[in-house]
């Protein structure tokens, strides 16, 4: 892990090869409050109907969810995300709800967590592999710092399939914590089309694995797992 730290109040997560030992280590401390958290979201919202849909793909696609997405979440109560707002790699704004009507896996990353590095080879080369019109990988930045030093990470790495999102002032990681649903670093949510959750994993996973993208096309497809 580098010394280049964000601001407070964003975690640090702890430098590992292995899923299961970095999800144990992101989530021990919070697990619990995760639990409650989630459970209190569903409570005060009712849950929005437009999100039931999303609840009845996690329940369909949960045999899927071992292997090396076996620390995925899923979603067990409707929950509408937030409209995330970023940047791209002009600076223009984008909000979630840009890809309404689009499977997304959203990403939240950083240079200076160590994991996250790790994972976006994974990422991108999911992206290659699945993006089309009914999917696409959402990786946003945090980097709360130097600007460039995303890029360049990106750029030195071969990373080019991958779109560069943004968000200097890292409040998509504290939107979704604000939800329970940002504990560590990486964080990543599978979204339906219509915003809402269907899966959640704090820490990283082997996103170009046959488990992995068998259950993405899955969520994307039913018919593409056989469902």
């Amino acid at each position: 892990m580098t010394n280049d730290m964000p601001e407070p109040p964003l975690p640090r997560p702890t430098a590992t090869r292995r899923i299961p030992i970095v999800v144990g280590a992101v989530v021990i401390g919070g697990l619990i409050g995760y639990a409650g958290v989630a459970g209190l979201g569903g409570l005060n919202t009712g849950g929005d109907p437009a999100c039931r849909a999303a609840v009845d793909t996690a329940k369909r696609i949960a045999p899927l969810a071992h292997g090396e997405v076996a620390a995925l979440t899923m979603a067990s109560k409707p929950l509408k995300l937030p409209d995330l707002a970023f940047a791209d790699a002009d600076g223009k704004p984008k909000k979630l709800s840009d890809w309404h009507g689009k499977t997304v896996l959203v990403n939240l990353w950083a240079t200076w967590c160590v994991p996250c590095r790790r994972e976006m080879p994974a990422l991108d080369r999911l992206q290659t592999r699945l993006e089309g019109p009914n999917f696409e990988v959402v990786a946003i930045n945090i980097d709360t710092r130097d600007p460039e030093k995303p890029k360049n990470f990106l750029k030195q790495a071969n990373l080019t399939r991958l779109g560069y999102y943004n968000d200097e002032k890292a409040k998509v990681f504290q939107d979704l914590k604000s939800i329970g649903r940002a504990l560590g670093m990486p964080t990543s949510v599978l979204v339906d089309g219509q915003g809402c959750e269907i899966a959640t994993i704090a820490g990283p996973a082997e996103w170009d694995s046959d488990d992995a993208v068998k259950l993405i096309e899955a969520a994307v497809k039913p018919s593409a797992a056989g469902f």
